[in-house]
């Protein structure tokens, strides 16, 4: 199908997806609903962090030699699929998008295609339940690729160079993330109180930069495509509260393992357990 394809489960009642998403286009679906995954508590998450602080003020090593992205004025979501043919000429805008200082840029590879023939080598069911979750919370009952989702406000095709440079136009972040280097492998982590905003939760989502595949099988058979900022994982690091605001110390080599050198320090609102709207951002490369 040309531009996007889409896939379907539980939808909601009473909500009109071609009325409220008019630039979305039609093919095939499934149902593939998943529970969605336990989540790790925040006091687990800061044993492992604490533990992590210890065992580097003895193993210290070199960390940053990568760069800071602070201040973006919008955090660019894209969803995509090896297995998908109208995926890599967003791939490849996407690329480019992340070239800009004030946009910060995260790719979730799905897995919902991988029955068609080639098997995403980046995909997770984990990156699906979240573009699940942002569909849920916009009252949609679909999903599709290649999708990005501009500050977890809303989603356009994300092979339709137009639409996702208007949704860039007006994008802001009202909360600032600040990250400064304190020697080895330390990075101080300040987000200020801002009164009048709600409350949100700081995800550290670790990505690897760049990777080139060559694709042996289904849609995209025989091309090598070039994929950026690849989501890796993803961890809750605390809650935000706007009167007090909120100051975290964090052990790169720690949290940067396997294949990744990144990560995006997000605050997010939730909304019934749901992604709301992003209310700042900041990133670093290693």
């Amino acid at each position: 199908m040309r531009g996007s394809r889409q896939v379907r489960w539980r939808a909601p009642t009473g909500v009109d997806f071609d009325r409220a998403f008019p630039d979305h286009e039609k093919s095939r679906r499934f149902d593939s609903r998943r529970a969605p995954p336990v989540p790790k508590t925040v006091a687990m998450l800061f044993r492992r962090i604490l533990w992590g602080f210890a065992l580097s003020l003895v193993f210290a090593s070199p960390v940053l030699a990568g760069e800071f992205k602070l201040g973006p004025r919008a955090v660019l979501e894209l969803f995509t699929s090896q297995g998908c043919s109208s995926c890599p000429k967003a791939d490849a805008m996407f690329e480019q998008m992340g070239k800009r200082p004030d946009v910060v840029t995260l790719a979730y590879h799905v897995d919902y295609w991988d029955y068609i023939g080639w098997r995403d080598t980046f995909g997770t069911a984990a990156n699906s339940d979240r573009q699940r979750d942002y569909a849920e919370a916009w009252g949609s009952s679909r999903i599709f690729t290649p999708q990005m989702v501009v500050n977890g406000r809303g989603g356009v095709v994300g092979s339709k160079t137009d639409a996702v440079n208007g949704a860039l136009a007006n994008a802001t972040l009202p909360l600032t993330v600040s990250l400064t280097q304190q020697g080895g492998d330390l990075i101080d982590i300040s987000v200020p109180a801002q009164a009048g905003l709600p409350g949100g939760t700081i995800w550290l989502v670790t990505f690897l930069d760049r990777a080139d595949v060559a694709i042996e099988r289904g849609e995209n058979e025989g091309k090598k495509v070039a994929y950026t900022q690849i989501v890796t994982g993803r961890q809750v690091l605390g809650v935000w509260n706007p009167k007090a605001g909120a100051h975290l110390t964090l052990p790169v080599n720690e949290v940067l393992t396997g294949e990744s050198n990144g990560a995006v320090i997000l605050v997010q609102q939730e909304k019934s357990g749901l992604p709301g709207p992003i209310l700042g951002a900041a990133s670093f490369t290693r």
